[in-house]
């Protein structure tokens, strides 16, 4: 393997410097455990490898903040941004720098969700360890960081098995990845999952449905299928059967049933793929289904043409002032417009249809110095950009004021997902790594006194994603506690179930990005049992409000997305969601049971987009691929036999 002249292996030098020698722990005897991030190494070059300095924070530093990238002194403060005509064809000139072209911060954001109670929990995983690395004395004794042999301490971690290369196809064409298990096992806890199917989330098999069939959204769904009296998925050939004997309304199929047929006919083939050296992190259709907006690691927007069921790529562009990895993209909605965001202070905006190289920089003038947006959002009316921070903040900028026009201190942690409740742009939810999701009134919102209208606490751990159903009543949440619930914006939670929920949050003794889930039973884990045996058990916090819970997928390494199904083709009967084992899982909304899995990724798949019009999903992966998904049927009527 050799090296890039334009890779930056410092992990090393980089890690003595800031602490004048090296230091040991547990699991990696020279560096802190779980320091070390992963890497993609595309083609025979190491791309980045890095490892965080130490969590203990200088002082006058917030405990809260501490962290690997909350900590540094050495970054370069941003400057104003350059003009857009005098950035570099690359894209990542200008003043913005620091985030972007600081390859050290780029490594240490390998997962960006920068939650400060895992930043805790990391600062205190340190331990002496009693070997060092060949080149630690020369390093505690002020050698120069060029004398450090690079190529003798990858070595040194490869013989002493605390990394790995692990090799594949795609993004995961070859990676170098930290071996975490404190114990002498030549099993790696940590790694299982990571790649392909070794993680096997636990389903809830006997779901709690008493709550949902009590609910407002069963008697839309039933109605959206024309299902009134079913609850389960009537058969095609019960309809087909029904429509010959003239019980159907009029000559024809109504749209309800139409939209319950399609029930029968999930996307289940690969139809079409593209694959990039490099993850790819988000991916969603536009309004009106005939483009698709994909954002990989590689800094690159791309732009498909997904009318009549192509899949063409019709543009690139290359993101502006990016750290690590472009985050999140959405379209504007007269899908004229991109909207991108990353490690950086600003929001971009970009042409679709024009001169793709003129990006808009939305300042959003935060107080960070290590800055972050997760999440975005667009106002129905295109007025307003809505984003959720690493600072707990959920930000407002209007776009005819050309400023940021509120910041909420919204959260006591990262704001992972935002959105609009609905299309009159008035009602907003976040979701958080303090396990809440908060309802908010754009009407009454001020800075000074940020009131929520109310907060939805049941999980157990932080938020991953949210999503609304479009009605301002129903949301639901993706979570690290591995589960989904359904929510009824009329039934916010009490004082008793915010403070259980704070309370189990603080319970929770792993970090998702680089461990197993916990065993169920042990303390902080999402899922207990009496016996192996026992059906899993339902236990909710005191206070939950939640409709329904859906178990079944994996939820480790990144902000995986989930979603409710198009209203137009299944009236919103399902759920669907990425998952860390590589598939698409799908729920059924009223009863809570996995009706399907898709298979066909090496990696997590970290972001879902249903067609609004067709029976399409895109699957976006950390292996490198999208994938459009379709139906194929090979034998007629032969899946109607199985569920009948």
């Amino acid at each position: 393997m050799t090296v890039n002249g334009h890779a930056q292996f410092f992990f090393f030098s980089h890690f003595c410097k800031q602490h004048g020698g090296c230091r040991s722990g547990p699991a990696s005897g020279l560096i802190p455990q779980r320091a070390v991030k992963p890497a993609a190494l595309g083609g025979d070059h190491l791309v980045a490898v890095g490892v965080a300095p130490d969590t203990s924070c200088s002082p006058g530093t917030d405990p809260r903040r501490a962290g690997p990238t909350r900590c540094r002194e050495d970054r370069q403060t941003h400057g104003p941004p350059q003009s857009m005509g005098s950035q570099s064809s690359s894209g990542m000139s200008g003043g913005r720098s620091s985030s972007s072209d600081n390859p050290a911060e780029r490594s240490e954001a390998a997962e960006p969700n920068r939650s400060r109670r895992t930043a805790d929990r990391q600062s205190s995983a340190a331990a002496p360890s009693s070997e060092a690395a060949p080149s630690s004395a020369a390093a505690a004794a002020g050698a120069p960081e060029e004398d450090v042999d690079l190529a003798e301490v990858l070595a040194y971690l490869l013989r002493r098995g605390q990394v790995r290369l692990v090799h594949g196809s795609g993004a995961t064409g070859l990676q170098l990845v930290q071996s975490y298990s404190d114990s002498d096992e030549d099993s790696d806890g940590a790694w299982e999952g990571r790649l392909g199917d070794r993680y096997n989330p636990p389903v809830d098999t006997q779901p709690d449905t008493h709550e949902v069939d009590l609910s407002e959204i069963r008697t839309q769904i039933l109605l959206a299928t024309a299902s009134s009296t079913q609850k389960g998925r009537q058969g095609f050939t019960h309809m087909l059967a029904e429509r010959e004997k003239g019980r159907c309304k009029g000559s024809s199929f109504s749209h309800g049933e139409c939209s319950r047929i399609r029930t029968h006919f999930l996307p289940n083939h690969v139809s079409h793929k593209d694959t990039y050296q490099q993850k790819a992190f988000c991916g969603v259709y536009s309004e009106e289904g005939n483009m698709f907006l994909s954002a990989c690691q590689d800094q690159n927007i791309r732009l498909y043409d997904t009318t009549k069921g192509r899949f063409k790529l019709l543009r690139t562009v290359r993101a502006r002032d990016v750290g690590w990895s472009v985050l999140d993209v959405c379209f504007t909605p007269d899908a004229q417009h991109v909207l991108y965001s990353s490690w950086s202070d600003y929001i971009h905006l970009c042409s679709i249809d024009g001169d793709s190289e003129n990006h808009t920089s939305l300042d959003l003038n935060p107080d960070e110095r290590r800055f972050c947006v997760f999440s975005l959002a667009a106002s129905t009316d295109g007025k307003e950009i809505l984003g959720g921070a690493n600072d707990g903040c959920l930000y407002v900028f209007d776009l005819e004021q050309n400023k940021r026009t509120l910041k909420i201190d919204a959260h006591e942690d990262d704001v992972n997902a935002v959105a609009f409740a609905d299309g009159s742009s008035q009602l907003l939810f976040s979701g958080s790594d303090d396990a809440l999701c908060k309802v908010w009134d754009r009407r009454t919102l001020r800075e000074d006194r940020p009131q929520p209208v109310g907060e939805l606490a049941g999980h157990r751990d932080g938020i991953t994603f949210i999503h609304s159903k479009g009605d301002a009543r129903y949301l639901i949440s993706n979570s690290k506690d591995q589960s989904i619930k359904l929510w009824d914006v009329r039934k916010f939670s009490p004082k008793e179930g915010l403070a259980a929920s704070r309370l189990a949050v603080t319970q929770q003794n792993w970090d998702y990005r680089w461990q197993q889930v916990p065993q169920r039973g042990e303390e902080g884990g999402s899922y207990e049992r009496k016996t192996e045996e026992e059906p899993l058990r339902r236990h909710k916090l005191t206070g939950d409000t939640s409709v329904m819970t859906y178990r079944g997928h994996g939820v480790l390494h990144t902000l995986i997305r989930s979603r409710f199904s198009p209203e137009f083709t299944t009236g919103q009967r399902f759920i669907y969601s990425g998952c860390s084992t590589g598939k698409i899982v799908i729920y059924d909304v009223l009863t809570g049971t996995v009706v399907s899995r898709l298979s066909g990724h090496d990696a997590c798949v970290r972001d879902v987009s249903w067609h609004p019009y067709e029976d399409t999903i895109i699957s976006s992966s950390w292996d490198g691929a999208v994938r459009m998904w379709e139906h194929r049927q090979t034998h007629p009527l032969e899946e109607e036999r199985e569920r009948d």
